[in-house]
């Protein structure tokens, strides 16, 4: 849906928690209803770390955005999984820095959809909105070529979002074709939930039996490997909020595992 498109609105259950209202419930929005609060809470008695954490990955993704905008020079960015509007979105960041720069959102969440009008508030013809699933990455580069010039380098930005692409589902083929139509000068921006054998997984079990898509959690070496055939940026595959931190009051201790980098395409 790009900008100033009309949007009817799907019917929306609210009757099973939903991945992009629990995530607005810890990070302290607004949009969410009874079952995602119920889910959110679930998680956080299991594993405390968990709004924190969620917050470091809100934090990196202004991090990453500011550093590909001012200092890579990229002004095409396609963001899948945009989940509900919050702070700091990626084309508010992006056009902060230069507000020609280009952005188009992904997402397949019926209540996200609901909320889409709410992104597309950046200089006019350069914020598109997508509904399309991550698993036909063919339409989603079909829909993206309309707002981005698919010739010319793009970030790929995918915030804990791999982990609703079950391992039976062939994650790693969907992340390589989308980096398989960007030219040379294109960069990957991944985070992704850690595998850490003790509270975190127990809360994603506790997290799985109450949404309508369930998460999957990876280890390094699993996250590293959407990596593969990159340049890796220093410093390298790290937690969010180890990744270029800047001086702040951010939590560093009692997060929930993840793992976060940022690669260039050669």
């Amino acid at each position: 849906m790009s900008e100033g498109a009309k949007y009817a609105g799907p019917e929306i259950d609210i009757t099973v928690a939903h991945p992009a209202r629990v995530y607005d419930y810890w990070l302290g929005g607004k949009d969410h209803y009874a079952p995602d609060r119920e889910a959110a809470e679930a998680v956080i008695a299991r594993n405390p770390g968990i709004m924190p954490a969620v917050r470091s990955n809100r934090a990196f993704l202004v991090r990453a955005v500011r550093y590909l905008v001012a200092e890579a020079g990229i002004r095409q960015i396609l963001d899948i999984g945009t989940g509900l509007p919050s702070a700091n979105n990626v084309h508010e960041v992006a056009q902060s820095v230069d507000p020609t720069t280009k952005v188009v959102y992904v997402d397949h969440d019926p209540i996200v959809l609901v909320h889409a009008h709410a992104l597309l508030t950046g200089e006019p013809g350069t914020v598109a909105y997508i509904d399309a699933d991550l698993r036909d990455p063919a339409s989603i580069l079909e829909q993206a070529a309309e707002t981005l010039d698919l010739s010319r380098p793009v970030a790929l930005m995918l915030l804990m979002t791999m982990q609703f692409i079950a391992d039976e589902e062939n994650p790693y083929g969907i992340v390589s074709q989308l980096l398989d139509a960007l030219p040379s000068g294109s960069y990957l921006v991944l985070s992704h939930p850690a595998r850490d054998g003790g509270i975190a997984n127990a809360a994603t079990a506790a997290y799985n039996e109450r949404v309508s898509t369930s998460m999957t959690r990876r280890t390094e070496a699993e996250v590293t490997a959407f990596f593969e055939g990159l340049e890796l940026l220093e410093p390298g595959i790290v937690a969010p909020v180890d990744w270029r931190p800047e001086p702040t009051s951010e939590q560093t201790t009692g997060l929930s595992p993840a793992f976060a980098g940022v690669a260039r395409k050669p």
